[in-house]
C-alpha cells in the first residue's frame, strides 16, 4: 500500500488504477522531451505474494516494441527482479524504462512511425489475433520467477494474465464499430497450461444462449490451444432455430483451419 501511495504520488496523471481490488495498475513512460518522441505502457498486476515471495506479472505496450527491443528491456527488468528479491521494485522499473526511452531518443534511431503500425495492423485482419498481444511475454513463462511455495499465487497470477490478454484483444476488436454493432459477439479461447499440463478455457454467449459452449466443445474436438476465436453475429430479421448454431461453428472452423 505504501508503495502504490507513493507510485501515485511520484508519477500523478501518468498513474492509473485499472483495478484496485485485483492490483492492477498502468503507468505511462515517456523519454522526458517537451514533446516525447518514445512513449510506452507498463502494465503490472501485483500477486498475493509480492514484493517478499513473488514478482510482479507485467506487460510492456507500445506498437514500436517488438523482437531485439522488447527481448531486451524485459531482460532488464527480470535482471533487476532477480537483483533485489523481496523488495518493491515498481519504481526502479518505472525508471529503467525511462532510462532506455532517454537513450533512445538520444540516439540516432529513427522515430517510431505509429501511423504505419496502425495502418499495418488495421489492414491485416487475418493476421489481427496472432499480432496483438498485449501481453507479449509467456506468462507460463513468466510464473517460473514464481516461488514454487505459492501455488495460489502462481494460479492467480496466471488466470489475471489469461483474462487480461481476452479482455485486451476483445477491447481492440470493438474499436470496429461494425464488429461493436453485432448482435451478438460469442467467443471462446482455451489456453494450455504446460506445468499443469490442463486448460484454462472459458467462453461467452452475448445473449445467443448455448453458443459459446458449442463453439467451446468446438474447439475441444479440434484439439486447438492458445486460441481466442470471436464470431460476429449480425440478426437480419430472420428466425434461423437451430441452423444458427451450425453457422456460427462452421464459421469459426473455417477461420482455425485457416
Amino acid at each position: 500500500i505504501d508503495e502504490i501511495e507513493a507510485l501515485s504520488s511520484i508519477y500523478g496523471e501518468d498513474w492509473c488504477v485499472v483495478d484496485e481490488d485485483e492490483k492492477i495498475y498502468c503507468i505511462k513512460i515517456n523519454d522526458c522531451l517537451d514533446q516525447p518522441k518514445w512513449t510506452l505502457c507498463l502494465q503490472v498486476i501485483l500477486p498475493p505474494g509480492y514484493p517478499t515471495a513473488e514478482p510482479p506479472i507485467y506487460q510492456l505496450n507500445a506498437p514500436w516494441l517488438r523482437g531485439q527491443d522488447y527481448m531486451e528491456l524485459a531482460n532488464s527488468l527480470e535482471e533487476i527482479y532477480v537483483q533485489n528479491l523481496g523488495e518493491s521494485i515498481l519504481y526502479l522499473w518505472v525508471e529503467k524504462i525511462r532510462e532506455v526511452l532517454i537513450e533512445k531518443a538520444q540516439s540516432s534511431d529513427p522515430e517510431p512511425d505509429i501511423k504505419k503500425t496502425s495502418e499495418e495492423v488495421e489492414d491485416d485482419g487475418d493476421d489481427f489475433l496472432l499480432d496483438y498481444q498485449p501481453i507479449r511475454e509467456d506468462p507460463i513463462k513468466m510464473l517460473n520467477y514464481i516461488t514454487s511455495e505459492s501455488q495460489e499465487g502462481k494460479k492467480y497470477a496466471l488466470l489475471i494474465s489469461v483474462f487480461l490478454k481476452v479482455k485486451r484483444v476483445l477491447e481492440k476488436l470493438y474499436e470496429n464499430k461494425k464488429i461493436a454493432s453485432a448482435t451478438h459477439n460469442i467467443y471462446a479461447y482455451r489456453i494450455y497450461c504446460e506445468d499443469k499440463q490442463t486448460f484454462l478455457q472459458d467462453c461467452e454467449d452475448d445473449g445467443e444462449t448455448a453458443a459459446g459452449g458449442r463453439l467451446l466443445r468446438l474447439m475441444q474436438i479440434l484439439n486447438v490451444h492458445n486460441v481466442l476465436v470471436v464470431v460476429s453475429r449480425w440478426y437480419g430479421g430472420i428466425l434461423l432455430g437451430p441452423d444458427r448454431f451450425k453457422h456460427i461453428n462452421n464459421c469459426a472452423r473455417n477461420v482455425l483451419v485457416e
